[in-house]
């Protein structure tokens, strides 16, 4: 599979990776910040953004669409920055190819299974009447009552296209919901382990990394570090970049 991909900047080589129901757009802002000193990659992930649509969601499949798209760009090792599921994206990619992973880097998820809770989303978006002339407006209010917070819908219709007659989800919502029961946890290949840098970096008022994940990503990074980002939830990257980035570049930069 050929990931579509936006690139800028020169230098060591950075791949952000985005997470559920989003694109590589979602990192803007970051990847304009460290072009200035790296060459950043930011790929759509299948099923999402202008990336082909598939079946197969499983953390070793997304993985290896990144290796192609690292292959493809001449790319013998990089830096891996993964947000959310592409967190663990980018930490499988990591356990089965670590010799293509210069450092890792897992912004706010641990290698664990979640509860279900996003798949209400998926439901409400596959609901939606994607009539002729569609606005933004009528699109919000068709989710709203199944997702009554603004700026989670605000995310989500990034993906919809309304400027097609009719309009079209980006993102492939019935391989998505398949897939989400693997999306939702995490299957370690046996015995696997990356020895390399490994910077953990978590939302102050997240849950997503609990204090009794540090031991899991231990054994399976050794080197890991845990860093907490002030005055940002899940989204720490886009509510706190300029903390996200303070923490994130020394660690590009000196190797951890």
């Amino acid at each position: 599979m050929i990931l579509a991909n936006t690139e800028a900047g020169s230098g060591p080589p950075l791949i952000l990776l985005h997470g559920l129901f989003g694109a590589g757009q979602n990192w803007g802002a970051i990847r304009r910040a460290l072009a200035p000193h790296f060459r950043v990659l930011t790929p759509d992930l299948r099923n999402h953004g202008a990336s082909p649509h598939a079946a197969d969601m499983s953390y070793a499949a997304m993985a290896g669409d990144v290796i192609d798209l690292m292959d493809a760009t001449g790319i013998d090792q990089a830096a891996i920055l993964g947000h959310s599921m592409g967190g663990k994206v980018a930490m499988m990619l990591a356990l089965i190819h670590p010799a293509r992973v210069s450092r890792l880097i897992v912004a706010d998820i641990a290698p664990v299974r979640y509860p279900p809770g996003l798949r209400g989303y998926i439901t409400a978006m596959q609901a939606m009447t994607l009539a002729p002339g569609l606005t933004r407006r009528e699109a919000d209010a068709a989710l709203a009552a199944a997702i009554p917070e603004a700026g989670i819908r605000a995310f989500l219709l990034q993906s919809l296209r309304l400027d097609l007659d009719p309009p079209a989800w980006r993102l492939g919502l019935d391989e998505l919901a398949a897939a989400m029961p693997g999306i939702e946890g995490f299957s370690t290949p046996p015995g696997a382990r990356y020895d390399g840098p490994t910077l953990v970096m978590g939302g102050e008022t997240s849950g997503y990394i609990r204090a009794d994940n540090h031991p899991l990503f231990e054994s399976l990074f050794p080197r890991a570090r845990f860093v907490t980002i002030p005055k940002a939830g899940h989204w720490i990257h886009a509510e706190n970049p300029s903390g996200f980035l303070a923490a994130l570049e020394p660690f590009l930069e000196q190797g951890g």
